[in-house]
């Protein structure tokens, strides 16, 4: 493929709800086009797009793949991002990377779909142009004048149609290009241009764009009330300008599947979709003789191909022997080899220019988000902004000592994937991970398995709950051995209370008079009293708030050490504790979910059931959501992202915090006791 000027790229990301035919519709773009000498179909597992192992088996899209083609002297840098919520960070990675999100939709949609919605704000927030393309309209029980009207009420008077079908007793004889004011006719994706029809839907459609195109313009809005035509140089600067900053949306009617209409899909994407220069990122020109910026929007982190970093680069040129520094680490980056992609195809490339998107292999030091600029020209643009993880699992191996295999396999799953976090709970001693949802973390348990060579099983997560004492009790601790030669003696009365400061464990020795016990035994009784705190002796969890008051013992001098007084102040927490009214605490988190207001009422009888109590309700920044704020219990909360996106179809998120330790009820700490005698039998 030849080398473009950023004049000439479109970087076009696919976005929208899950099953609505992106994958299809970018199938069959690249074939019209040429870059591929094959259709593609998903359900063959085929296509171009969709190439990793997982998404050949589950018939769907889990990552961003890139795709290149050519098309009226441009070239269109096609970013199929995955539908389903459980990758959205794929769809993080290819709004970032592009200038124009093409929000695909099916033909049948009566109400807006969620992960359109999203898409929409997605493109909202990184301030890049959209476009609607209506596909699946070679199936039955399809209506795009029903879609282009469930359009309009999502994003207003700035729908534009551009391509529009002429329907005939149910089915689609033509469609009109309303740019071009021609028809076309479709056989296997051939177009065929036809004499234009006279229908009234079609005729109703070119009074909206032409309404559409005015409003671009404040002379073109003075011509369109006074009823004059445009001309088509009107009309192609209208809906450049109003691409562009928003004010104008144009939504195609297509078919992926049979390919009809798609042409002029490529058509108005080449056209009128805003070029590479269009955003000037931290007010960078888009020059590629200007100094290097560019952003790292992805990796793929392989055991076998290697690490592929993904860039978009906003200004300069990425070489293998251009010098570049890496803005998280303020250290220069080797380059290694360069290539362009298409799926998981690639091919070797002199050079990345301005505005294009390519990959670099075995890059040591740079992960997603990072920036690479030229030295001496200092900048860090916008990074990925990726979704948080909200859903946890514990890994555990099917084969003892495969750990470390665990440990490492997903360290580069995670520099893969940025909405995956793993970690080692110290005091649960699990390995868990977090992530989108239920099937997010299916596919990272293939992925081990696939990759990395483990094989392991996905379980709830143990809570790392907390035990203390409500009750004042006073206990001695007396150790006495002989066997001959120096025996081994440690006396020590200890107090033990609840305690309400900040520190988890107190101990004092200001009460010792009379040197009853040496002042230099008193770090060994606190470091025996110490090792007994970090494990309860109710279900083994680490006990907090707890004040011990040395104030009393004996020694022999000859007899007495560290270690004796050390096993005394152990004597003497054990004789205490079971008296002292020993209690489980339980973590507590505070919940903020984010919701439509109409599911209010099914989240707060949810939160109820987890033991919640509400805080607090109200309007949030995003207008068409509202606020819910509580307490809740996080032992409770394994399976709420899962519920949460069940209630509102998607639309809700939630962020979830540790604030304290409470008492857990009666029935808890009984589950809690029982479930830490079976675990210590199984050890």
């Amino acid at each position: 493929m030849k080398a473009y000027n950023a004049k000439d790229i479109r970087n076009i990301a696919l976005a929208g709800h899950g099953d609505r035919g992106k994958t299809t519709l970018a199938e069959a773009m690249l074939y019209i086009a040429k870059a591929t000498d094959r259709l593609g179909r998903v359900a063959d597992g085929n296509t171009v797009l969709d190439f990793d192992p997982e998404e050949k088996r589950r018939t769907a899209s889990v990552s961003t793949a890139v795709a290149p083609l050519e098309w009226n002297n441009c070239k269109i840098n096609l970013l199929d991002t995955p539908g389903m919520f459980d990758f959205a960070g794929g769809i993080a990675e290819g709004i970032r990377a592009a200038e124009c999100a093409l929000i695909v939709v099916g033909g049948s949609m009566e109400k807006f779909d969620v992960g359109a919605e999203k898409a929409l704000k997605a493109a909202d927030k990184r301030g890049i142009a959209k476009m609607f393309a209506v596909t699946r309209l070679d199936t039955e029980h399809n209506d795009f004048y029903r879609t282009f009207n469930t359009i309009v009420a999502q994003v207003g008077a700035s729908a534009c149609p551009m391509v529009v079908p002429q329907i005939v007793d149910g089915k689609i004889v033509s469609y009109v290009n309303l740019v071009t004011n021609k028809a076309y006719s479709y056989t296997y994706g051939n177009a065929n241009e036809i004499d234009m029809p006279d229908d009234t839907r079609v005729n109703a459609m070119r009074d909206i764009f032409n309404e559409a195109v005015a409003s671009a313009d404040d002379a073109l809005m003075e011509k369109f009330f006074e009823g004059e035509e445009f001309t088509h140089e009107e009309i192609v600067n209208g809906l450049k300008a109003g691409i562009a900053s928003g004010a104008v949306v144009p939504v195609f009617a297509c078919a992926g599947y049979t390919m009809d209409a798609v042409d002029m899909l490529l058509d108005g994407i080449a056209n009128f979709a805003p070029d590479a220069t269009n955003l000037k990122e931290g007010g960078i020109e888009c020059d590629e003789n200007g100094p290097l910026a560019a952003i790292c929007f992805k990796t793929v982190a392989d055991p076998f191909v290697g690490k592929m970093s993904y860039f978009k680069v906003v200004s300069g040129k990425l070489t293998s022997d251009v010098q570049a520094v890496n803005s998280r680490t303020g250290e220069p980056e080797r380059m290694g080899k360069l290539v362009t992609v298409r799926g998981g195809k690639q091919e070797d490339a002199a050079c990345i220019p301005a505005g294009d998107i390519g990959a670099a292999t075995k890059l040591a030091n740079t992960v997603t988000g990072d920036t690479l600029y030229a030295p001496k020209n200092e900048v860090e643009l916008d990074p990925v902004s990726f979704p948080a993880p909200c859903f946890s699992m514990a890994i555990n191996v099917r084969k003892k000592g495969e750990e470390e295999k665990v440990a490492s396999g997903m360290l580069r799953l995670a520099e893969e994937d940025p909405t995956i976090k793993f970690a080692i709970n110290k005091e649960t001693r699990e390995q868990v991970v977090s992530g989108l949802g239920e099937q997010h973390l299916d596919v990272v348990k293939s992925k081990l398995k696939a990759k990395f060579g483990v094989e392991v099983d996905l379980t709830v997560p143990r809570v790392a709950y907390r035990e203390t004492i409500r009750k004042v009790v006073d206990k001695q601790g007396r150790h006495k051995k002989q066997s001959g030669g120096h025996g081994q003696f440690g006396d020590v009365w200890i107090r033990f209370e609840p305690y309400m400061g900040e520190e988890d464990f107190v101990f004092t020795s200001d009460e010792v008079v009379g040197g009853a016990v040496p002042k230099n035994f008193f770090p060994a009784v606190e470091k025996g009293l110490r090792e007994c705190i970090a494990k309860g002796l109710i279900a083994g969890y680490p006990m907090v708030g707890i004040k011990a008051a040395l104030h009393d013992g004996s020694y022999h001098p000859v007899d007495s050490s560290e270690m004796a007084f050390k096993t005394a102040a152990a004597l003497a927490f054990k004789a205490a504790i079971p008296e002292a009214q020993p209690t489980i605490l339980e973590p507590v988190g505070l919940l903020k979910v984010y919701m439509p207001e109409s599911k209010f009422g099914d989240i707060m009888g949810d939160i109820t059931k987890r033991r919640g109590r509400v805080i607090g309700m109200g309007p949030c920044d995003e207008p068409s959501l509202q606020e819910f704020v509580a307490e809740v219990p996080m032992a409770e909360m394994g399976d709420f992202a899962t519920v949460l996106r069940q209630v509102t179809q998607g639309r809700g998120y939630f962020n979830f915090e540790f604030v304290r330790y409470e008492d857990a009820p009666m029935n808890v700490q009984q589950k809690v006791i029982e479930d830490a005698k079976a675990r210590m039998e199984e050890e």
